[in-house]
């Protein structure tokens, strides 16, 4: 499972609100415990939190929180759970705004000259944020988004695409790479 969500998800350009939130979230959902965790329980958080539909889970309610603390599947941690809730009507409220989690998220992508021409495993060590990562944390911070740290923000990038932290010689790279070069940046007219 974790060997198909790298060569098959992970670093691939993604511009779907929902897959972005669900993302978002798991990631707040990660902090402090391994991607494995949380990967091996996608399925029960898919079922848990609605399919991630930010509508759905806008209007969760205290009621919805106690069923998910005793729901086994997931991980049980009250702040997590009502942060999900509270960032569903966070995303609510900036998709009226920018049109779309999409288009907002993707202003942050950086530019190519401030990355790193070449990816290896020591690189990627010193990358647990960056200025963009920083810059998103902040800005959903202030929007009310919570545990949406830089740290958590930079592996939403990662995963998401906004960056390709394949590593050099890793044949996903160069899919990702392509995968790119096809994507669409939403709120723009033509391929970048």
């Amino acid at each position: 499972m974790y060997v198909a969500y790298h060569d098959d998800e992970w670093g691939l350009p993604v511009a779907d609100d929902r897959r972005l939130f669900e993302k978002l979230c798991l990631e707040g959902f990660q902090a402090g415990l391994s991607w494995r965790t949380i990967l091996y329980k996608r399925e029960a958080f898919r079922k848990a939190f609605a399919d991630f539909d930010v509508d759905r889970v806008a209007r969760f309610t205290a009621r919805d929180v106690d069923r998910l603390l005793r729901d086994a599947g997931i991980v049980r941690h009250r702040g997590k759970i009502e942060s999900t809730i509270n960032n569903a009507r966070r995303t609510r409220e900036l998709q009226r705004e920018m049109g779309s989690l999409a288009a907002y998220v993707w202003r942050f992508e950086p530019i190519r000259a401030s990355r790193p021409r070449i990816i290896t495993r020591d690189i990627l060590a010193t990358m647990a944020t960056t200025p963009e990562s920083i810059a998103l944390s902040k800005d959903l911070k202030r929007r009310g988004f919570t545990f949406v740290g830089p740290t958590t923000v930079y592996a939403f990038m990662q995963a998401m695409g906004l960056v390709n932290d394949h590593l050099e010689g890793c044949p996903s790279r160069r899919r990702a790479t392509e995968a790119r070069k096809a994507f669409r940046v939403p709120g723009a007219g033509a391929p970048s």
